[in-house]
This record gives structure tokens, C-alpha cells and sequence, in this order.
């Protein structure tokens, strides 16, 4: 097969990580709503999962200060309010109102879900060594739930340049993996 070179800038449409998440996180008395897509697993059980945030986002100082958070697992149907929250900083508006998010209590965490999202992680920060060199948060799943109704979540996948994918066909093999 015949290759030519690629585009470092363009490496991210290839490894794309995984679903859109928000990650909604809180401090005294606010609370913020982020769209990313940079995360990764990093152990099955406890659930510890890293994520990339920059440290010019206001959820960066939320998150760093708080040192919890909740991964909320959008699917499809909320793709609107997933590019809002992504386009805007929650410096300069409550997303949750803007955006018609209803926040909701967690049971291990201070930093609310979001109740329109069909699975919610609740996590704490383990380990910050990362973070001051790569913005890389190490976070440990506390606490997960998922919506009794949605059988196949359709999650969103970002691309890049404004372009999302969804799940189609599920490929089913056999494996000796957890």
C-alpha cells in the first residue's frame, strides 16, 4: 500500500480519543461545564482515567483547586449543547443556565452531574505529578451511573474542524480482554 506523508497538525483525526465528555466541576459556590475529548483509560479496576486540560481554561483552576469532578457521557441528542459548552468559557456565563443543563447532586463528589446525560463518573484527583509539566490529571472513578433506558448509547466523537462522528455498527469478536 502506497503512503505519503501526513500532516503532524492532523495526527489527532487519527488517534481520536474517544467519546465527547463534559466534565462539569465546582468550587464554593460555582460550577462549570467543559466539553473534551482528550482522555484516556488508564486502569480497569479502580476506574483511573487521565485527561489533557489546558491550563488557560477556567476549568483547569476548578479542577486543580477542587480535585473532583464528574465525567458526564453525553449522547447524540445533545450535540447542540456539547459545541456551546466547548465554544464558550465559564468565566463569562453559567452554562449550565445558558445552555438548559440541569445540574444534578452527586453522591461522592461536590461538582454536580448533568442530568440529561445518560452516564455520569464521578472522580477524584489521585495524582498531580503531571500536571504542572503536561496539564495531565490522573482521576479515580468513585462512583458511575448510567440511564436504565438507553440500551446503546450514542455518544459523539469529535474529529476536529467542526466534524463529529457517531457509532454505527457494533463488531463483536472474541477476546481475552477484561
Amino acid at each position: 500500500m502506497k503512503k505519503q506523508p501526513y500532516s503532524l497538525a492532523e495526527v489527532y483525526h487519527l488517534l481520536e480519543p474517544g467519546p465527547v465528555v463534559l466534565l462539569s466541576t465546582s468550587l464554593k459556590e460555582k460550577k462549570n461545564i467543559m466539553a473534551m475529548s482528550w482522555h484516556t483509560m488508564m486502569e480497569f479496576v479502580p476506574p483511573i482515567i487521565g485527561c489533557v486540560i489546558s491550563e488557560n481554561n477556567y476549568s483547569f483552576h476548578l479542577l486543580k483547586t477542587s480535585r473532583e469532578c464528574v465525567i458526564n457521557i453525553p449522547t447524540v441528542n445533545l450535540i447542540e449543547q456539547v459545541v456551546a459548552c466547548g465554544n464558550t468559557s465559564g468565566k463569562e456565563i453559567d452554562k449550565f443556565k445558558t445552555f438548559h443543563l440541569t445540574p444534578a447532586a452527586s453522591s461522592q463528589v461536590h461538582a454536580p452531574s448533568i442530568d440529561e446525560c445518560s452516564a455520569h463518573l464521578e472522580c477524584k484527583v489521585t495524582d498531580s505529578q503531571l500536571m504542572k509539566k503536561y496539564n495531565f490529571f490522573i482521576l479515580e472513578v468513585v462512583e458511575a451511573w448510567i440511564s436504565q433506558t438507553d440500551e446503546y448509547l450514542q455518544t459523539i466523537h469529535h474529529l476536529g474542524k467542526g466534524m463529529f462522528m457517531v457509532p454505527g455498527k457494533i463488531i463483536k469478536t472474541q477476546s481475552k480482554m477484561k
